[in-house]
């Protein structure tokens, strides 16, 4: 793996350019970003987005220039949005942090971030092998974080967790500039474009309505960019700290672990830590901060220490599909959409993919599957995958039957979007047999029967060369229709690689 602040400013921005580094979840196959991003560079050529707009209509003055759509995370209330900036301001964003002087400033500020009482194990790192970036991204994780965090136990007795509540959707924007440029300077010169920390909190406004709070989530480019402010606060938490002599402090992310030998002292630095991150807007989530007095114990999550023993159990006290179905079904319920849960239904699904023969629970295996995806709304895509599979192997007359049934509990799972893709994905091929096109209110969906509907608002945009580069209809490169009835596990590669590195 390497870190991005080690690429050079041209390797950072065709970095940045990729679909996957647009949008980091899964997609089917079908569905690409890169002709979309690849065109809008080319009319760009480098430049601002606002040499392109129509006279004064700038886009920070109007709603839904960015695309927002929703991920469920519980089947119930808990929602997570997910938002596609405006691809015109997104590769105009990256062509000014990727200039080679501002991008020589950021990576410097990054190596000033470093070496404090903060051990950052979060900073972006892209893949130099076969594997994805985000799976070398969560491999990372595991490596600097897990595995540091076991070692400490040699050293402390305390360890404390905390992280902040809707990071994304809560940092303020102005704060960039104060972290690549110190808080007096970005103060005084808080209107000039020249500073590129101005520049960065520009773009990001002009895509949510002039809004100075939150920044879009679901790319590599806006992680990179939470990351300079949570380095900033880093620093800041240095300065009140001084030298780790007698605590260590590891940050993935948004995720902070406290390592002492007391509970005052680990209060002490978690007070610190709050005070510094209301400074730039977060805050922390009470519900999610605990104390374990055994490091060990509380370095490994609870649902990864299930996850290890339900493993290791294999087959033997499962040996029928529906038995084995049932274990995944009830440890989603005591752990719903966890990473182990994750892992274990990638897992199932690839041992799943070598059945060859109708089950004569099948409908019961269905009902059990699509209710672990209802709970955990997090796994569908390699649930829809499971589903995929086991309903190709009943006869033509039932497999419309189940699929029906399918469909109708997971529409219950209210605002999802996300979900609405894959079940499209799994529904419409024709080799399914359901013989119609799926209706869905999401526009990704309707993009995918080539209905003309609108993702980003264009209205802003003088140049109609811009406009034609920013044509929805190209980010389908294939079709649904002719898709594979069932979803290999190639397919949700993406998925397999994030399970297993968890």
């Amino acid at each position: 793996m390497m870190r991005l602040v080690e690429l050079s400013s041209q390797e950072a921005k065709q970095h940045f350019l990729k679909g996957s580094s647009y949008f980091n979840g899964d997609m089917p196959e079908y569905i690409s970003f890169d002709p979309i991003l690849k065109d809008v560079d080319k009319v760009l050529k480098g430049k601002d987005y606002l040499g392109f707009k129509v006279n004064n209509n700038n886009p920070r003055n109007l709603q839904n220039v960015n695309y927002n759509f929703i991920s469920n995370k519980d089947g119930r209330f808990a929602w997570r949005p997910l938002e596609l900036m405006h691809p015109a301001i997104y590769v105009s964003l990256i062509n000014v942090i990727c200039a080679p002087d501002k991008w020589n400033l950021i990576t410097q500020r990054f190596s000033e971030f470093e070496g404090g009482a903060v051990d950052c194990c979060s900073a972006p790192v892209m893949s130099v092998d076969n594997q994805t970036d985000v799976a070398t991204q969560i491999q990372s994780w595991w490596q600097r974080v897990e595995q540091q965090s076991i070692s400490y136990s040699l050293e402390f007795s305390h360890v404390l967790h905390t992280d902040v509540t809707d990071c994304y959707g809560s940092l303020y924007t102005h704060s960039i500039s104060w972290a690549l440029h110190g808080i007096e300077h970005a103060k005084r010169n808080r209107r000039k474009r020249s500073l590129i920390g101005n520049e960065i909190d520009d773009h990001i406004q002009a895509g949510r309505s002039g809004q100075t709070n939150g920044i879009s989530q679901g790319s590599v480019l806006m992680d990179f960019i939470a990351e300079i402010v949570l380095g900033f606060v880093d620093k800041k938490i240095y300065e009140n700290l001084g030298e780790p002599r007698d605590f260590k402090i590891l940050r993935y992310r948004d995720d902070y672990r406290i390592f002492t030998n007391s509970d005052y002292k680990a209060e002490e630095i978690l007070k610190i830590i709050s005070d510094e991150l209301r400074s730039v807007g977060m805050r922390l989530g009470n519900s999610k901060t605990f104390m374990s007095r055994n490091v060990i114990e509380g370095s490994i999550k609870p649902d990864k220490l299930a996850g290890i023993n339900l493993q290791d159990l294999g087959s033997a006290n499962a040996k029928t599909v529906q038995k084995q179905l049932l274990r995944l079904h009830a440890f989603g319920q005591n752990f719903p959409n966890s990473g182990a849960l994750r892992r274990l239904v990638s897992d199932f699904h690839i041992e799943l993919s070598k059945l060859t023969e109708k089950p004569e629970d099948l409908e019961v295996q269905v009902a059990i599957a699509t209710d672990i995806a209802v709970v955990s709304p997090s796994t569908f895509s390699v649930i829809a995958a499971i589903l995929s599979h086991l309903i190709s192997l009943s006869s033509a007359n039932e497999k419309p039957k189940l699929w029906e049934k399918v469909l109708k509990k997971m529409k219950r799972v209210p605002h999802n979007g996300y979900l609405e893709i894959w079940l499209q994905r799994v529904t419409q091929p024709r080799a399914v047999g359901m013989n119609m096109t799926f209706f869905s209110n999401e526009p990704i969906c309707q993009i995918v029967n080539r209905e003309e509907v609108e993702l980003w608002k264009n209205t802003w945009i003088g140049s109609n060369e811009l406009k034609t580069a920013l044509d929805v209809s190209k980010i389908v490169i294939g079709s649904v229709d002719e898709a594979e009835e069932v979803v290999s596990p190639e397919e949700v590669a993406l998925f397999r690689k994030n399970a297993q590195a968890y």
